[in-house]
């Protein structure tokens, strides 16, 4: 596998042989950059953000239209605590900045992963690929396929 988050990402689509539309553009800070860059609808885009639950650090994936739900979080891991990675901390675990980290866990990134059921509702996912100048928009159920997350809610 390369070296560089986008790498690892192109090498597993297509190993798996998975179709996918990769896009260069401007840096994106919000969802709602990303999307107008990418020519999609808001609930396409799957915001990835990594959170420490409990002790551990895991990747979770929702709707870039949709609001992460910790309580639900901590009630599906019978959690008492949770919080954001910090920058640093995510910077240290990924070599990436907030808002580049792509909806992938292992062999991509070294964590767990959990979906979001507005993620299956949609066709598509489209997401930043490890920069915020590289995306990449595939089929929902090629990311399913590829990504083998754990599915449940945590958003509303």
């Amino acid at each position: 596998m390369p070296d560089d988050v986008l790498g690892r990402i192109r090498e597993l689509l297509r190993v798996a042989g998975i179709a996918f539309r990769e896009i260069e553009h401007a840096p994106t800070r919000t969802s709602e950059e990303s999307a107008r860059a990418r020519g999609e609808e808001l609930e396409v885009g799957g915001k990835a953000l990594v959170l420490k639950v409990d002790g551990a650090f895991r990747l979770f994936v929702l709707s870039a239209a949709r609001k992460l739900d910790s309580a639900a979080i901590k009630q599906h891991f019978g959690a008492k605590e949770s919080r954001f990675a910090t920058g640093e901390e995510l910077l240290g675990m990924t070599g990436l900045t907030p808002g580049a980290v792509p909806p992938f866990g292992r062999p991509v990134l070294p964590f767990d992963l959990f979906v979001d059921g507005s993620i299956v509702e949609n066709e598509r996912i489209a997401f930043n690929a490890g920069s915020l100048t590289t995306s990449i928009i595939m089929s929902v159920t090629d990311y399913v396929r590829v990504a083998q997350p754990t599915v449940f809610s945590f958003s509303r």
